[in-house]
């Protein structure tokens, strides 16, 4: 391979090494291992190889209509091959009365079967009857087959390359007795049989030995971590249950916890009194009560003499947690702090003073907390709000606030179903808060089009008149964020004709607003100085207005599942009747449908989590977690659930009788894992 083409394969399939080559696979493969006699062809089919004697070839027609046409037979009948391209070079290469294996798609003109553009080969007497594997067809790209490497070429590097491997140059990684006992094939010969398998049923055995080993490490490699971390890590000891938690636990809560809360509060007091840092994962649903949990935990904290932080991604949604739990706790006599941003100086200088003493016992902020400056006496405690909002060296810096690593409490409203949650957080403990308290009234998702909209309006306005408030949602998409914004733009223009000021008032946000205004807007809606809140999906997550009761989202078919179901989440946060009302044309794919029909049909975070997946595979769910756990070639989360199941299982269990993998069945495997070391980064750290 020359210089030039060896860099466009780096560029476009990012094929660097051997290795790189060794692992991009086949797309699918083409059965050229039979060859069928041309009396069998029928309109039905659609692909045929024969091997047959080349009759005559002439030249028709004139520039740019210029065909070959060829004639071949074999003992059965006569079949005719076309080309409308190349046609001097292929006509050099014809040879009559030579037999050739030919290979192509099918097709019938004037009634009369035809290839057109086949492949051939000479046929010798070592290939009389077809090939002896499956032709592997290769993704590759425009660029690339513009330089002569498309599949085919491609599929010839492979060969070669396969040619020259021997057994010790892929060496097995996985103990012979889960070989043995999953009936496993050898590594060698998965990767050999993935890209040349001589029948259908070796190629289902090579997938499924490499979908088990990339499942196998990564579930591995999460449950190594895990034992590490409880094995290891030291974590700060909350011995009791004192007086602020049970004295609020038994005066001051505002409603009886669910089952889920309870088990969820027990585990985690189980987990902090270990003197392990605790590492847990908290996902609950829209409304589930994550913050009462918090605000327990961070009670315990207290009572063991520690102080606890609860970082929020906006200056708002820190604001509001502030409102909240300063409320909450009133009369526990407990101290709470908000340090966000725009904090005036005075005031961070006595929190940063209060919290250095040891006197201020909860700090509630935003990035403003990891600061350097921001010094705390006794950090037993972090809760991390929407974790995916916070890059992981951000959130490192936290840990670093203490001689000991306080205890990390990370909770989010994305419901993961539990396979996404097994592969993408397999290193932390989780806990799921899997039911609502009573009382919350369930959300009516309806859907309605464009030509309902007077309708949909004259609701907003007698909603409106019953004090109620309304946000219109318009998406925003990357790719067309100047679109999107022109879109937003008309549609408060739109908006504004419904509902005239002085009588109705509307607040805007959006992301090109400064963030002073944008707070400002966000503000006047939260206080109800505005009934409407005209908005792109900056107000997805965290933002709590009980007093709005209709949600209508623009363009529904614009956004995926999960994002429908968070921005619904923000309404039904009161006493009162919510509705979520999804708006679209009348021209809808299937998958759109799909969509809404799940949206209006369920309110279950999990369930549609669940089919999120399902419609969407794992990559861009999985993208809150930024640990390339997911990066699979093969393997896939939604397919491939029970084989996810095995390797956790296989992990776990080869884990607990050899938890540092020092024996020696488990050399080969410690050995790989250390090969491939440089390939995690900052797992530890949630």
């Amino acid at each position: 391979m020359g210089p030039q083409r060896a860099e466009l394969l780096k560029k476009e399939l990012s094929i660097f090494t051997f290795d790189d080559l060794l692992n991009h696979f086949p797309y699918r493969h083409i059965d050229r291992t039979k060859v069928d006699p041309i009396s069998s062809i029928t309109p039905a089919t659609e692909f045929v190889q024969v091997a047959a004697v080349l009759v005559s070839y002439e030249v028709i027609g004139l520039k740019a209509g210029r065909r070959l046409v060829a004639q071949v037979k074999d003992k059965t009948g006569f079949l005719e091959l076309t080309w409308f391209q190349g046609v001097n070079w292929i006509q050099k290469t014809l040879q009559q009365g030579q037999a050739y294996l030919i290979y192509g798609r099918v097709t019938f003109f004037n009634g009369k079967a035809q290839i057109v553009h086949p492949e051939m080969e000479v046929l010798t007497a070592e290939r009389k009857d077809g090939k002896d594997f499956l032709e592997p067809v290769y993704p590759t790209t425009e660029k690339l087959k513009a330089r002569g490497l498309g599949g085919k070429q491609i599929g010839k590097l492979s060969e070669v390359l396969l040619n020259l491997l021997k057994e010790k140059d892929i060496p097995e990684n996985l103990p012979d007795d889960i070989l043995q006992r999953l009936q496993m094939i050898s590594r060698y010969e998965a990767c050999r049989t993935i890209h040349f398998p001589p029948a259908a049923d070796a190629y289902e055995q090579a997938v499924k030995r490499l979908k088990f080993e990339e499942l196998f490490i990564a579930q591995l490699r999460m449950a190594m971590l895990r034992s590490e971390r409880h094995r290891y890590s030291k974590g700060v000891v909350f011995d009791k249950v004192g007086d602020y938690f049970n004295e609020f636990y038994k005066h001051h809560l505002p409603f009886a916890l669910t089952n889920a809360q309870k088990r969820v509060i027990k585990e985690i007091r189980v987990d902090t009194a270990k003197g392990k840092q605790m590492n847990r994962l908290l996902q609950g649903d829209v409304g589930s009560g994550k913050t009462i949990v918090a605000v327990l935990i961070m009670l315990l904290a207290a009572d063991n003499d520690y102080q606890a932080c609860l970082m929020a991604p906006t200056e708002i949604l820190a604001q509001q947690h502030y409102a909240g739990i300063s409320s909450l706790l009133e009369k526990t006599g407990v101290t709470v702090g908000l340090l966000t941003g725009s904090a005036k100086s005075a005031h961070r200088k006595k929190i940063l003073k209060e919290l250095a003493a040891g006197s201020l016992q909860i700090l509630i902020g935003t990035h403003a907390v990891i600061e350097d400056v921001v010094q705390f006496k006794n950090l037993g405690m972090v809760v991390i709000d929407e974790q995916h909002r916070f890059g992981v060296a951000q959130r490192a810096k936290l840990w670093a606030k203490a001689t000991i690593p306080p205890h990390i409490l990370v909770m989010t409203a994305t419901p993961i179903p539990r396979t996404l949650a097994m592969t993408a957080y397999g290193d932390l403990d989780y806990s799921v808060l899997d039911e609502l308290p009573p009382g919350r009234q369930p959300i009516t998702t309806v859907h309605r089009y464009e030509s309902q909209r007077s309708k949909v309006m004259d609701f907003l306005k007698a909603e409106i008149e019953k004090g109620r408030q309304v946000y219109i949602i318009f998406p925003l998409i990357e790719e067309s964020e100047k679109l999107d914004y022109e879109n937003l733009m008309q549609g408060y223009e739109n908006v504004k004709t419904y509902f005239p000021e002085p009588k109705y008032w509307i607040s805007m946000v959006h992301g090109r607003q400064p963030s002073e205004q944008k707070e400002l807007n966000m503000k006047r809606f939260v206080e109800g100085d505005t009934q409407i809140m005209v908005s792109t999906t900056v107000i997805e997550v965290g933002v709590n207005v009980p007093n709005a009761s209709v949600m209508v989202i623009e363009s529904t078919e614009k956004f995926g599942l999960s994002q429908l179901h968070q921005l619904r989440g923000r309404v039904g946060r009161g006493a009162e009747k919510s509705y979520c009302i999804l708006m679209t044309g009348t021209k809808l794919g299937n998958d759109a449908r799909e969509r809404i029909r799940i949206m209006t049909a369920t309110n279950n975070g999990f369930e549609i989590a669940e089919k999120d997946l399902e419609l969407r595979g794992p990559g861009e769910i999985a993208g809150t977690r930024q640990s390339g756990a997911l990066n699979f070639k093969l393997a896939s989360i939604v397919q491939d659930r029970q084989l996810l199941e095995t390797t956790r299982s296989l992990a776990a269990e080869l884990l607990e009788n050899d938890p540092d993998l020092v024996s020696a069945e488990n050399l080969r495997l410690k050995n790989f894992l250390l090969s491939q070391k440089s390939k995690t980064a900052w797992s530890r750290i949630s």
